[in-house]
Parts: C-alpha cells; structure tokens; sequence
C-alpha cells in the first residue's frame, strides 16, 4: 500500500478571538506588551542613574520606556539581520 507523503505547507499555531483567527504568536507579545506597560505605570518613582560622570535624576517610568524601546528596536534589527542570511 502507497502512503501519500506529500507535506503540507506549515501553517502558524493560530486561535479563534471573536471570530478572527489570531496567531499565538501575536497574543504573546500582546500579553507582555501588556506586562510591560503595566510595569512600567506601577513603577513612577524618581530614580538617580550614573551615566559614566553625570549623575542623572529621572522618573523610573521613562528609563524603563527607553529601556523597553532600545529592546525592541535591537530585537528588530537582530530579527532583520537574521532574514537577509
């Protein structure tokens, strides 16, 4: 007997929201975008950091942001880099 062995494409793991299918991909960085902005308005203190000489007095909430920003924009370069090879 002859088995058909033709592969399927692949297809993401996706869920079913309110009718649209949804990868689970996108509910994950949606829940810790989520988290992290949830984090980041928890936390308002004010914060001194040293920058090698000055001293620099801020609100937690915008190093954390730049922090979470500078994140993102490296995993995306990271991300673009690793597509061209």
């Amino acid at each position: 007997m002859s088995q058909n062995t033709a592969k399927k494409p692949h297809r993401p793991s996706t869920l079913t929201v309110r009718g649209r299918d949804v990868r689970l991909r996108t509910l994950g960085f949606l829940v810790l975008a989520a988290l992290a902005i949830w984090f980041i308005a928890a936390n308002t203190m004010s914060v001194t950091i040293r920058l090698w000489i000055p001293s620099v007095t801020l609100p937690l909430w915008s190093v954390l942001t730049v922090t979470l920003v500078v994140g993102f924009v490296l995993g995306l370069l990271l991300a673009h880099r690793r597509a061209r090879r």
